[in-house]
């Protein structure tokens, strides 16, 4: 039971989320992705009855951050092996375990460094839906009001080396996320209606790190990515900025077309 880590972190986002006076926390870092507040009065001291209004135990390790739409939270875990994924929905006013979902069982999980975990992209919430994901293993749409999954896709190529960490994020209809692996490295996005896929766009950058034998050097260690797209607004226009190896991509979200690249 990850007790600490729940509380501290479900504890500090509800927390911000009332001080902003908002009524939800969407995504990864928060609305817009930046991970600004304009919260005043912010406690800033949390611990063993101080300023904690509840405290919850969730099954299993994951690193992923809680989202918050209306009374409700949910994030994700995973049991230590990486062998069954979860989706946890809590009551925000009182921590209550409101859905606890085994999402995916994995049969044979890919390797996770013991400092990342099988359960470390963060949701991403809107109205009634909720999108969890958990890498190649899986992804999926769940309905927040029954607890049941819309569509799921378990037919996403990537060998994330240590752990998969990149989250997802809402545009319009699309769902855009990052897999940025050993062996694959691209970025898709998915109809958030049915979980279609609309584009996918390979990266294109040269990583230059193949051997003698034509085969990228360190198992393709170079290649890896963990990041998670931000969208902006470039000269009155939408831009997915999205960082992958070696470089920094702008794309057409609504394409997936590359607009420019900038090598590191």
């Amino acid at each position: 039971m990850r007790i600490a880590g729940v509380a501290c972190v479900l504890g500090l986002v509800v927390g911000v989320v009332v001080a902003r006076g908002e009524e939800n926390w969407t995504q990864f870092r928060g609305v817009g992705g930046q991970g600004r507040s304009d919260a005043k009065g912010v406690v800033v001291n949390i611990g063993e009855g101080e300023n904690v209004k509840w405290k919850v135990g969730v099954r299993g390790k994951a690193w992923a951050s809680p989202v918050v739409w209306g009374k409700q939270v949910w994030t994700t875990t995973a049991s230590d092996d990486g062998k069954e994924l979860f989706a946890i929905g809590l009551d925000r006013e009182t921590g209550k375990v409101v859905y606890d979902l085994k999402v995916f069982g994995v049969e044979k999980p890919q390797y996770c460094h013991p400092y990342n975990s099988y359960a470390s992209p963060t949701p991403v919430i809107e109205a009634g839906r909720v999108y969890v994901t958990f890498g190649s293993p899986g992804t999926a749409c769940i309905d927040t009001g029954s607890g049941k999954v819309i569509w799921e896709r378990r037919d996403f190529e990537c060998n994330h080396y240590r752990g998969a960490a990149s989250s997802p994020v809402l545009y319009g209809d699309l769902l855009l996320m990052h897999f940025d692996g050993s062996d694959d490295q691209y970025v898709v996005a998915l109809n958030k209606k049915t979980g279609q896929t609309v584009w996918k766009t390979k990266r294109s950058v040269d990583y230059k790190d193949l051997g003698a034998d034509g085969k990228p050097m360190t198992e393709g260690d170079l290649r890896k990515a963990f990041s998670t797209p931000v969208l902006a607004k470039v000269e009155g226009k939408d831009v997915m900025l999205s960082l992958g190896s070696k470089c920094l991509y702008a794309y057409e979200p609504r394409t997936g077309e590359e607009i420019w690249r900038v090598e590191c």
